[in-house]
């Protein structure tokens, strides 16, 4: 691959981002299945589900191998994106 690096194990940097080795893939594919499980089934959304992907992504991208690590890492990151929402007035968040 010209103009790439491998930068860590099963993660192949490009000039358009990450490449991921197949048996990485399978390991994000069924943390993401599982971390969705987890959640209410209101909560199972196509956004959801998504938000979950980038964060397994971006920590699969740094390096992140633990399937445990990689799905608490993204359960905690869409907690905290939607534990106050922007949408939401401050008084009602009082409530």
């Amino acid at each position: 691959m010209t103009g790439s690096s491998v930068s860590h194990e099963g993660t192949v940097m490009g000039a358009t981002g990450a490449a991921f080795q197949p048996e990485l893939i399978e390991l994000m594919k069924s943390v993401l299945d599982d971390a969705t499980a987890m959640l209410p089934e209101a909560k199972r959304t196509s956004a959801t589900k998504a938000e979950i992907a980038s964060h397994i992504l971006a920590s699969a991208a740094k390096g992140e191998r633990n399937p445990e690590t990689l799905k608490t890492s993204a359960l905690l990151a869409i907690v905290e994106c939607t534990h106050y929402s922007h949408d939401i007035s401050p008084e009602r968040r009082a409530v």
